[in-house]
C-alpha cells in the first residue's frame, strides 16, 4: 500500500476533486528485465517492489533514483522447496499490523480461457528475509466470491482497514471489500463475514491503488481487453453508498500494451506504471489537472 504524506494527499485531493478533466502523460519508458510479464508494482517503506510471472512467480526490489529505478539485487520467489506456488501474482495487499495477502490467477485450461482466483496469506517480513515462501505461506484461500480474478489492496473505509479486490472481465464487474481478519482464517471468500461491502465497476480492472485520507481508490484498467491504459479515480465511500463506482476522474493514454500496475511516487504529479510487455515495461508518468 502506497501512503502519500499529508501535504501531497491534500494536493492530490484538490486536483482530483476540482477538475473536470485529468491528464496523465507518459514522460519516459524504461525496460526492467527478469520479471517475465510484469504484473504489478507496490511501494513499501521506501522500496518499489515489481512482481511478475517468470518461470516462477517472482518479485524484485528497486529504489527510485531521479527518473529511473535502481535494482537492489534482491529477488524474492513465490516458491516452496523450489515449487511454484504463486505463478501469476495479481496484487499485493500489505499494511503494518495486518495480514499480508497476494493474489494469484491459476490457469485451468491450456487455452487460457478458464482461470481460478486464489488469495494467499503470507508472512511478509519472513518472505523478505528468506526470499521464498518456505515457512511463510500461512493460508491459501479460494476466491470463489469473485467473478473473474483477485487483486488485493488495502483500503480504509469508515475508519477501518479492509482488503479490496476487483474483477477483470466485462460482465458484472465488482469491487469487493473483505474483512482481513476473517479472510486470513477462511478457506474460501464466500464464507460468512468475509465479504462485507461491494459495488459494481467498469471492466478490465488489472489492479487497485489506494490513496489514503480522503478515500480515493484508483482502478488500474485497460480501455479494451488486454490493451490501452486507463486510470479511474473513485470516491470509495460514495461508490459503496450507491452500489456503483462514483467516478471523480478518468485518465486514458494511447499506449497500446497491457497496463498491469500503478503507484504514485512521493510527488503528487509523478507516478510509475508497469505493463506486461518485455520491453519498455516501466513508464514514468506526469500528471496535470485542468482547473
Amino acid at each position: 500500500m502506497k501512503t502519500l504524506n499529508p501535504i501531497l494527499l491534500l494536493l492530490v485531493m484538490f486536483f482530483v476533486a476540482r477538475t473536470g478533466k485529468t491528464d496523465g502523460k507518459i514522460a519516459k519508458n524504461i525496460t526492467v528485465d527478469s520479471l517475465g510479464a510484469c504484473q504489478g508494482i507496490t511501494y513499501q517503506n521506501g522500496s518499489y517492489f515489481l512482481y511478475g510471472d517468470r518461470e516462477v512467480g517472482v518479485m524484485r526490489e528497486f529504489k527510485l533514483q531521479k527518473d529511473s529505478l535502481s535494482y537492489q539485487h534482491k529477488e524474492y520467489r513465490f516458491t516452496i522447496k523450489g515449487e511454484n506456488m504463486i505463478k501469476h501474482p495479481t496484487g499485493i495487499a500489505h499494511h503494518k499490523g495486518l495480514p499480508t495477502f497476494v493474489g494469484n490467477s491459476v490457469r485451468q485450461n491450456e487455452a487460457g480461457t478458464l482461470w481460478k482466483a486464489v488469495i494467499n496469506c503470507i508472512n511478509w517480513d519472513g518472505f523478505l528475509k528468506t526470499g521464498t515462501l518456505d515457512g511463510n505461506l500461512l493460508k491459501t484461500i479460494d476466491d470463489d466470491a469473485c467473478i473473474q480474478g483477485a487483486r488485493p489492496e488495502y483500503v480504509k473505509y469508515k475508519g477501518k482497514w479492509f482488503v479490496a479486490t476487483a474483477d477483470y472481465g466485462n460482465k458484472a464487474n465488482e469491487v469487493r471489500l473483505l474483512n482481513p481478519q476473517a479472510l486470513a482464517k477462511a478457506t474460501k471468500t464466500s464464507e460468512s463475514g468475509v465479504v462485507v461491502q461491494k459495488f459494481t465497476c467498469s471492466p478490465w480492472v488489472q489492479n487497485l491503488h489506494w490513496i489514503e485520507s480522503k478515500g480515493i481508490l484508483v482502478l488500474i484498467q485497460n480501455q479494451v481487453e488486454g490493451r490501452k491504459w486507463r486510470l479511474t479515480f473513485l470516491d470509495l465511500e460514495k461508490s459503496i453508498a450507491t452500489g456503483h463506482e462514483a467516478v471523480l476522474s478518468v485518465i486514458d493514454t494511447d499506449k497500446p500494451d497491457e497496463l498491469e500496475g500503478f503507484t504514485f511516487t512521493d510527488r503528487a504529479e509523478k507516478g510509475i506504471a508497469v505493463s506486461s510487455s518485455r520491453k519498455n515495461n516501466v513508464s514514468f508518468m506526469d500528471f496535470s489537472w485542468d482547473k
